[in-house]
């Protein structure tokens, strides 16, 4: 995710608490999302599509932060 950004996102994980909690309650999702889809947990195509929905907010959360934070340094 967001690769052009990987320095920035490092620093940020230990330097900004928001930051870090969206990054792991996104990175939580994404295995959420994955055990679902594999079938590791049961789960219908609503709760599927429900977290996927919420990932996809925490992303354009991140990129939002990412983007303030690249255009202050």
């Amino acid at each position: 995710m967001f690769p052009e950004y990987r320095d920035l996102i490092s620093r940020l994980k230990t330097e900004d608490s928001h930051f870090s909690r969206l990054f792991e309650r996104h990175n939580e999702l994404d295995h959420q999302i994955h055990n679902m889809e594999t079938g590791v947990t049961p789960a219908d195509t609503f709760a599927i599509e429900s977290l996927k929905k919420e990932k996809l907010l925490l992303k354009d959360k991140l990129y939002a932060v990412l983007r303030k934070a690249h255009e202050a340094a």
